[in-house]
């Protein structure tokens, strides 16, 4: 007996679902992406306003001066919802956890010199309170932002910045006893290397306006804060210099930086993109707060690199206006 076997292609009624659809114009196949983003911001059903702020809905887009047509014309350019997120940062953690069992297992704390064990606990365990600033940050910019584009990837940014403020604390525990997590807490709170840091990071926990708050944290303070402690401080100096231990255990933060400059640069040319009031906006929220941001850090740069402290700040400063122009964040 003789079998015929063929196969039959079913087409699907649709090809995603309808708000998805709706908005893209089309009812084609969305990516998983699209289908985690698109339409999941609250429009409707508000209730009633909030006691403590009633001049706004819940889910508002005036608690911004930046105005936009469409809030869903931002991207990730990582293509980041909860899956894929947690997938890409299992794969870091796992890379991390190997570097700390490499430093520690083969005892290179002990060939540390001592001037860059001493100068990378003053530096890295301090900025823990600096990395918790940015998550909490990052946290209400997510629970005030409109428009899920801008605030599912800001709520992932502050936990990577949990993840940070860990990470540098087992850094602190790997170099030194617990009693240096005291020392740092006393020197983030008196030292006057710090206070400037302090205030700012303070300052920023009550910006009222949100979008302005993702630009002075996201793009200004930790665009000048990367690359400046994580590269030139411990990438270039540190480990030319015996250090590169200390080198191995902040890879995930250099990564890191790298990878989220992609994603608050793809924000910033959007909203600038929109209208020229938008960008005037931006272009000043950037000037104000990099002078401040610029100042702040120059003391902790003088900690590492003495001298040539202002030089390695005027750099990266300088690659901040790059990104900025490029992002069409001009003024």
């Amino acid at each position: 007996m003789q079998m015929d076997l063929r196969t039959v292609t079913i087409s699907p009624q649709r090809q995603t679902y309808g708000h998805v659809a709706r908005h893209l114009g089309e009812d084609k196949a969305a990516s998983r992406y699209q289908e985690g983003t698109i339409g999941l911001q609250t429009t409707g059903n508000q209730h009633y306003r909030p006691v403590w702020d009633p001049a706004h809905e819940y889910f508002d887009a005036s608690r911004t001066a930046v105005k936009m047509a469409d809030w869903y014309a931002f991207r990730d350019p990582r293509q980041y919802y909860y899956g894929s997120y947690v997938l890409a940062r299992a794969k870091q953690q796992d890379a991390a956890e190997a570097a700390f069992d490499f430093v520690e297992t083969r005892g290179l704390v002990a060939t540390l010199p001592e001037d860059i064990r001493t100068a990378a606990l003053e530096i890295l365990l301090p900025l823990r309170h600096v990395a918790w600033g940015s998550s909490m940050n990052n946290d209400s910019i997510a629970a005030y932002g409109y428009g899920t584009a801008l605030t599912q990837p800001a709520l992932y940014y502050a936990m990577d910045q949990l993840g940070i403020a860990q990470f540098n604390t087992r850094i602190g525990l790997l170099l030194a006893d617990p009693q240096a997590l005291d020392v740092a807490k006393a020197s983030w709170l008196e030292d006057v290397r710090w206070q400037s840091l302090r205030r700012l990071v303070e300052d920023l926990f009550v910006e009222s306006d949100w979008f302005e708050l993702m630009v002075a944290q996201n793009f200004v303070l930790d665009g000048l804060l990367y690359p400046l402690v994580y590269q030139t401080i411990i990438d270039d100096t540190f480990a030319q210099n015996g250090g590169a231990a200390v080198a191995m255990v902040t890879q995930f933060q250099n990564e890191w930086a790298v990878e989220t400059q992609k994603w608050t640069d793809a924000q910033l040319k959007v909203a600038c993109a929109e209208s020229a009031e938008n960008r005037a906006l931006i272009a000043g929220w950037i000037a104000k707060w990099k002078a401040r941001s610029a100042s702040a850090l120059l003391p902790i740069a003088q900690c590492a690199l003495g001298d040539q402290a202002e030089s390695a700040l005027d750099e990266v400063c300088e690659q901040l206006v790059k990104r900025a122009q490029k992002a069409g964040a001009v003024a």
